[in-house]
């Protein structure tokens, strides 16, 4: 029974984290695919997304062996801070992304853009999974069709509850001081503490919520002198 706990948690801690940090993708597809005829929007969409997603899981697959490299763990962990932190703050800039009037055109954007923008759900997912190849695969193409077919439900639950980013904010948190936690080079420093992966997620999770949330309120008062 735990490990089928511990299974289920890991699942939907990918789903999640592939929901949130998909979201600009999603907006990506949208706006690459608007130019399109109505009769194409569809295919557009539809095609930009899968390969995007084929191309995320490369990519992972890739992340997850180079992150045996003693070090690699460790810098990964600090993307992931630096993600994590900015992931409340984030605005897409919309002003960037042109709407393609054909569909090959439309898809190729999306998968250029999605190649160069996906870098933090890579990251994020395969510090989630822990090495599980089945995970990372099964949790992004569990949560592909929901950024496929639900991004602007999904982004308007987003925006009325942003408790639910700060959420995932901590999540990734946790994620990068657990990955920091196993890196190989520590190992060179003796056997670690009890419990010290899950001490380094609190941490991590403790770091990124604070520093999110000073962000957030400077952000807001720059705003408020400005106008």
């Amino acid at each position: 029974m735990p490990e089928n706990f511990s299974l289920a948690t890991e699942i939907l801690e990918i789903v999640w984290i592939n929901i949130l940090l998909s979201g600009d993708n999603a907006v990506l597809i949208a706006l690459a695919c608007r130019g399109l005829p109505k009769e194409r929007r569809r295919q557009g969409v539809m095609l930009g997304a899968l390969l995007g997603v084929l191309l995320r899981v490369g990519f992972t697959l890739i992340v997850v062996q180079l992150l045996e490299v003693p070090t690699l763990k460790i810098i990964g962990a600090l993307m992931l801070i630096a993600i994590a932190i900015k992931l409340p703050n984030e605005k897409i800039d919309q002003s960037k992304i042109a709407a393609k009037p054909d569909l090959w055109g439309a898809v190729t954007a999306i998968v250029l853009a999605d190649a160069v923008m996906s870098l933090d759900n890579v990251v994020a997912i395969a510090a989630a999974a822990h090495g599980s190849l089945h995970l990372i695969v099964f949790g992004v193409l569990l949560s592909a069709p929901l950024v496929m077919f639900g991004a602007d439900a999904l982004m308007k639950i987003l925006d009325r509850l942003p408790i639910l980013i700060f959420a995932g904010a901590g999540i990734l948190g946790f994620e990068a001081g657990e990955l920091a936690a196993g890196d190989p080079f520590l190992a060179r420093f003796g056997e670690p503490p009890p419990h010290f992966a899950a001490f380094a997620g609190a941490a991590g999770c403790l770091l990124v919520l604070a520093l999110a949330m000073l962000w957030k309120v400077g952000a807001s008062r720059s705003e408020k002198r400005g106008a």
